[in-house]
């Protein structure tokens, strides 16, 4: 008799396989599997233990059924109710719009009807009046309606036409009357003249009455007059028709003539009209520039992004992006629509299309460009800020030129914490700016804030230069601005002036005195000893720079600090650079946009307006700036705000797509995603021989693949320069036998900075080598997984050709790779569809066991065929 396989069965209860074997289990009914075949006896004990658990499965399906069934009724009621009352509203609406639609006909019918009425008794009134005002006479009338001289002048030559062909009628009929009577009357003539004359010969015997010959000479005189009339009439229409034709001649000649005039008039005013339109948006455009302060030189000139890509460019430039793309495929440079293009590229295709461009970095992007007139610029005070080392006497010159200011009675009671202050020395302002350190002055310029003009680079006689000072001397070189060194603690035992000289013009800062171009001062800061001579030379210098701007337009320059105060909200201390500054002006620093409430001078004083190099506390923006950034007064709040929020969003937009800083346990995938191959170092140690010892070792290592770079190596403690220096270049911070500071490890932990210190020198030079060797590329090699021999083929539905394969050798995969033997030729090499054992998907087969396999794509399998599995590893690289 048939078995029953357990699968079957299940089915049967509608369970899956395994509950079935778990009852049959509880049964002590004997199945190893799913496939395991039960005999009739079994079956029927089955079927009758599990009798109720098939009643009540079906009768929860029964249930479910009528509950659904319900829920369906139910739905469909509602949506029939639904539909019904949604046709009953439909109905409704469209019966009212059309009792509205046929008012509105009605009225227009009305209205049409009414029109109609006044316009035929208009008609009928205008007819009246023409009839009554109508001059009786049978003068000849102008021919009506002619909307032209050229219509008018057609009609006249219809009208001569007809009269011409008319009187060729009458002369032809005439002249066929006159024929006849002279054919018939010349006989007669003839005949009289004959019989006169035979009368006169033969007088005698043929006597004229006279009242006969009275009669024929009047007839002749007669005749004679008639025929002279005829001729004077056709003389006079001829001269009527010759003098009719001139006047057309010259009407047609003069209207085409006019016609002629008429079109070079229309195109003459319309290029006119041009002109002077492109005249007025010049000067509207002018207008404008010159309202804005802007250089009307680059009117017209159209502003890129460095690293524009083709589309972008085009979109900027307003052209075909095929255009661009054929000029750089001839300029042997093929790029797609969405790569980036080099500053000379862009130059060049813009030159190639005859457009004027200029190329924006990211600095320039969020900054403003201003333009004044020569004339308008006044003299401004000049912006000095300290720098130098630590404990040089920073702090305390600030303190004596503010007691030197107070000490005259001029411009004192400076409060430090607006971060900025003024004094007065020979009745001229110097403003100073309080927060001397390189690293504000770094971050500053960094968002292309140039607020200062002049340096003073104080360094102590008897320290000398130190790492700070050589900072703050490469920092004022890349901003530009003159330095004026001030040599403090002259009098302390064993200060040495010309030493500090002499070791900074290793520096490249060279005293006057010995053919440079820095001035040197003398102080002591403490003793108030030459601040007035240093003061001077301030003032001297700023007298070289020529320090103007103008005050009379509106107001832009650069925020100092910006904090955020419990009572007043944001402050910023703001330096304003050009124009004036007002209460009530709508401003925007950065990301920052408000109108200003109220503005703090120096002293704390409140005042209603700040001119060009005056350091005011403003209240009344929306959130806190950032040190460094630019401010511009708007004339509208609402361009002030939109400004914002578009910086706002560019400023979201690269905070996403920034690469996130590396470390050196994610060096291997962030190098690898970037691209680059560059490992850049900040190396601060205890002594500089460390320095030489660490830079020595990481010069010996191979560098073919992976460069190191060490961008910045002092002796000293880590400080928050080091950080911003390694956020700006996306770089790791090294610290041998040294610290990190307060500031630098919260700085570090929220630009994301890594910072790594060691005590043994072999330490560091492991792990910046394990880094470096993570950072190669990775070999890859193939690992065999197993084969299966193909015994047969079969069709499935919808999937195609499957092999029925025994795995002769290892394990065969979903996963993995496979290739497809035949005679020892490889004839495919992809992946596997799908993998079954009898009917359920397996993830694994292994060898001694049979399988279905379908491959993917591919379905020329023969029996006999090799199907081979493997994986490709990658293995990291030791070196």
């Amino acid at each position: 008799m048939a078995k029953t396989r357990v699968h079957d069965l299940a089915k049967e209860f509608g369970m899956t396989s395994k509950e079935m074997l778990q009852h049959l289990s509880d049964m002590m009914i004997p199945a190893k599997s799913a496939s395991s075949a039960l005999e009739d006896a079994y079956v029927m004990v089955v079927r009758k233990k599990m009798a109720p658990i098939l009643e009540a499965r079906a009768a929860e399906i029964e249930a479910a059924k009528k509950a659904e069934a319900e829920a369906k009724e139910k739905a469909e009621a509602e949506e029939r109710a639904r539909a019904e009352a949604e046709r009953i509203e439909v109905e409704k609406r469209r019966e009212a719009e059309r009792k509205k639609a046929e008012a509105e006909r009605a009225r227009a019918e009305a209205a049409r009807k009414k029109a109609e009425a006044e316009r035929a008794e208009a008609e009928r009134k205008r007819k009246e009046e023409e009839e009554r005002n109508r001059v009786r006479d049978n003068a000849p009338k102008s021919v009506p309606s002619m909307t032209s001289l050229l219509d008018q002048i057609a009609q006249q030559e219809k009208i001569l036409k007809a009269q011409r062909e008319e009187q060729a009628a009458k002369k032809a009929e005439a002249n066929n009357n006159g024929g006849r009577g002279r054919r018939g009357g010349r006989p007669q003539r003839s005949g009289a003249s004959g019989a006169t004359r035979s009368n006169n010969n033969v007088a005698d015997s043929t006597p004229v009455s006279p009242e006969k010959a009275a009669k024929a000479s009047r007839g002749k005189h007669k005749g004679r007059r008639e025929e002279e009339g005829d001729r004077y009439s056709r003389m006079a229409k001829a001269a009527e028709e010759y003098n009719r034709e001139r006047v057309l001649e010259e009407a047609r000649a003069s209207v085409e003539e006019a016609s002629r005039e008429s079109t070079g008039r229309r195109k003459k005013r319309k290029e006119r009209r041009q002109k002077q339109a492109a005249q007025a948006a010049k000067e509207q455009a002018i207008e404008e520039a010159i309202a804005n302060d802007q250089n009307v030189a680059e009117i017209g000139m159209v502003k890129v992004p460095t690293g524009s890509t083709v589309a972008e460019l085009a979109e900027l430039l307003n052209v075909p992006a095929s255009d661009i793309v054929k000029r750089l495929f001839l300029l042997g440079s093929p790029l797609t629509m969405t790569q980036s293009m080099s500053d000379d590229l862009i130059e060049l295709v813009a030159d190639d299309l005859g457009r004027e461009v200029k190329v924006m970095t990211k600095e320039e992007e969020n900054s403003f460009t201003f333009y004044d007139d020569p004339k308008d610029l006044l003299p401004r005070a000049p912006v000095v800020t300290v720098m130098g080392h630590v404990d040089h006497g920073k702090t305390s010159l600030l303190d004596a030129i503010r007691h030197t200011g107070v000490a005259e009675g001029e411009a004192g009671g400076i409060t430090q914490a607006i971060g900025a202050s003024q004094v007065k020395i020979n009745d001229r302002v110097i403003t100073f700016i309080d927060t001397p350190g390189h690293e504000t002055f770094t971050a500053m310029r960094a968002r292309g804030a140039k607020v200062t003009d002049i340096v003073i680079l104080i360094v102590a006689a008897d320290d000398g230069v130190m790492p700070q000072t050589v900072e703050s001397i490469n920092h004022a070189k890349a901003a530009g601005v003159p330095i004026i060194v001030a040599v403090n603690k002259i009098d302390k035992p064993g200060a040495n002036p010309d030493k500090v000289r002499q070791e900074l013009t290793e520096y490249g800062i060279i005293p006057e005195e010995w053919g440079g171009q820095n001035m040197f001062v003398n102080i002591s800061a403490k003793k108030k000893i030459g601040i007035d001579e240093l003061l001077e030379t301030v003032l001297l210098q700023a007298d070289v720079l020529e320090l103007k701007a103008n005050p009379n337009t509106f107001a832009s320059g650069n925020v100092l600090e910006a904090k955020l105060d419990r009572g007043r909200g944001s402050v910023a201390t703001v330096l304003v650079t050009r124009g004036t500054l007002h209460v009530g002006d709508a401003i925007v620093a950065g990301m920052s946009y408000g109108r200003i409430r109220a503005m703090l001078d120096p002293k704390g004083n409140t005042v209603k307006e700040a001119r060009p190099s005056d350091p005011v506390e403003i209240l009344g923006l929306q959130s806190v700036p950032a040190a460094g950034d630019e401010f511009r007064v708007f004339t509208e709040e609402r361009e002030a705000r939109a400004l914002a929020e578009q910086r706002a969003l560019k400023a979201r937009i690269e905070e996403q797509n920034r690469v996130k800083h590396v470390t050196l346990e994610t060096l291997f995938s962030t190098m690898e995603d970037a691209e680059v191959k560059e490992l850049n170092l900040v190396i601060k140690a205890d002594v500089q021989g460390s320095i030489e010892a660490l830079q020595d070792s990481l010069d010996k290592m191979d560098q073919s693949e992976v460069r190191i770079n060490t961008i910045h190596s002092a002796v000293g403690a880590i400080t928050e320069t080091d950080v911003t220096l390694a956020d700006a270049s996306n770089a790791i911070i090294i610290g041998f036998g040294v610290r990190p500071d307060a500031k630098a490890r919260a700085a570090a932990e929220h630009q994301g900075v890594e910072i790594r210190t060691y005590s043994v020198i072999y330490k560091a030079i492991e792990e910046i080598d394990a880094a470096r060797i993570g950072m190669l590329k990775p070999t890859e090699e193939e690992h065999q997984t197993g084969s299966a021999e193909v015994r047969d083929t079969f069709k499935v539905p919808k999937a195609g050709i499957a092999a029925g394969c025994m795995v002769s050798e290892g394990e065969i995969s979903r996963d993995d790779n496979v290739r497809l033997v035949r005679d020892g030729i490889v004839v495919f090499d992809g992946k596997i569809a799908s993998l079954r054992r009898y009917k359920d998907d397996v993830k694994s087969v292994k060898a001694g066991f049979e399988c279905g396999i379908s491959l993917e794509n591919y379905q020329d399998i023969k029996p006999g065929d090799v199907i081979e599995g493997y994986k490709i590893i990658q293995v990291a690289r030791t070196e």
